[in-house]
């Protein structure tokens, strides 16, 4: 009899935890209503059967209880029951199924005017590129891919000269026009995410996945890795702006092509300047996944911030403390597990850099330190000018 009342209590408290729950799915925001009315058919299914089992157990618990002077009876089959129960769960898995399978054929069948974006996941951030304005992407290859060029994209095609690149984590949308996701990663499997398009997919290395959507409300939405990429997961965030046409061309107009960023980074920039190492060594930070793990505004994370590490007395693990100095901070890029910080794990990998990254990545740390503002006048001095220029892939 308890068991009994336990199921029903169970029973009654899903179902009006369901209707009541303050735990809602986050307004929808483009064409996939679709996704909502599957996962609808499927709460309605599962739920139905949920009940039914649960009561069916009630049933047999309050009808078949042992009574005194009771035997059971032997009954080696009911082939009429087991047509019953075969029958039901076969329609009831192509209920749930069929739905998907429509859903899922037009997910990934754009329309002919669909703008292309591509999506570009590594730990622990997110890039973006656009076409140019004949709508075709520019050839790319893994063996390519460096600090200066994390697309990889072949300077010798010229389709993608004019390749538009966004190099950070937040990209704008045209409102009300349809959108192919072309999506790659440069090292692990991620999956881009926005709860508010119903729209996701796995970015699998080796290979390019697609998806489409249209935007349908303006506003700012955030981009989720829902795929467990490493220790730095769950800070691979963005934001997907989605605003009129005219807002979103000015936008796309201010972004540098492929062609801009190799002239600024190559040889024939010559030595760059201070603000312009500066910001190397900002998106070295993000391209290396540095930024997952030390954060910039003093926030505890999985290693050091390194908001004001600059000229900070730190203490090491053997009871020792160092000045983090250039030496210092020099010799944790190269080899992390020389000197492990006090209080945080020595998991940090091996960074391959080289003798321009390095100093790219050293002007930004100190940047973030009142100790590092005076001092970088005197790095760029010390630094030789082979030093202050990118490689070409």
């Amino acid at each position: 009899m308890v068991i009994s009342i336990v199921l029903v209590v169970l029973v009654v408290g899903s179902v009006l935890f369901h209707f009541f729950s303050p735990w809602r799915l986050t307004p929808l925001a483009s064409n996939w209503q679709q996704m909502d009315d599957t996962l609808a058919i499927t709460f309605v299914i599962t739920g139905i059967f949920f009940i039914a089992i649960n009561f069916l157990l009630v049933y047999m618990l309050l009808r078949f209880r042992h009574r005194e002077g009771s035997r059971a009876s032997y009954a080696p089959d009911n082939k009429k029951l087991e047509r019953w129960l075969i029958g039901g769960t076969a329609l009831a898995i192509m209920a749930l199924l069929a739905p998907g399978l429509f859903v899922y054929a037009a997910y990934i069948k754009p329309p002919p005017d669909a703008l292309q974006l591509e999506v570009l996941g590594q730990q622990w951030q997110w890039r973006f590129r656009f076409p140019e304005q004949n709508g075709k992407l520019g050839l790319s290859d893994a063996r390519l891919v460096s600090a200066a060029n994390p697309f990889g994209l072949d300077p010798r095609d010229p389709a993608g000269q004019n390749n538009i690149l966004i190099n950070g984590n937040e990209v704008h949308l045209p409102l009300n026009k349809p959108v192919k996701m072309l999506l790659r990663s440069n090292d692990v499997l991620h999956d881009f995410y926005v709860p508010q398009f119903r729209a996701r997919m796995n970015l699998v290395p080796g290979m390019v996945t697609s998806f489409w959507f249209t935007p349908t409300k303006p506003g700012r939405y955030e981009i989720l890795c829902a795929q467990l990429c490493g220790v730095g997961h769950y800070n691979m965030r963005g934001i997907v702006v989605v605003e009129d046409e005219a807002a979103f061309q000015a936008w796309l107009k201010a972004q540098p092509t492929f062609a801009m960023t190799m002239a600024a980074t190559g040889p024939s920039a010559g030595a760059h300047t201070s603000d312009a190492r500066l910001e190397q060594g900002r998106q070295l930070a993000q391209s290396k996944g540095c930024v997952a793990c030390h954060s910039i505004d003093g926030s505890s994370g999985v290693g050091p911030s390194w908001k004001n590490l600059f000229g900070h007395t730190t203490s090491l693990t053997d009871g020792t403390s160092v000045t983090a100095d250039e030496a210092y901070l020099k010799k944790s890029i190269l080899d992390p597990s020389a000197q492990i910080v006090k209080g945080f794990p020595p998991i940090m990998p091996k960074l391959e850099v080289s003798e321009a990254e390095l100093a790219a990545l050293l002007v930004y740390i100190e940047s973030l330190s009142a100790a590092g503002q005076g001092g970088q006048q005197g790095m760029q001095k010390d630094v030789p000018q082979h030093a202050a220029q990118t490689r070409q892939p």
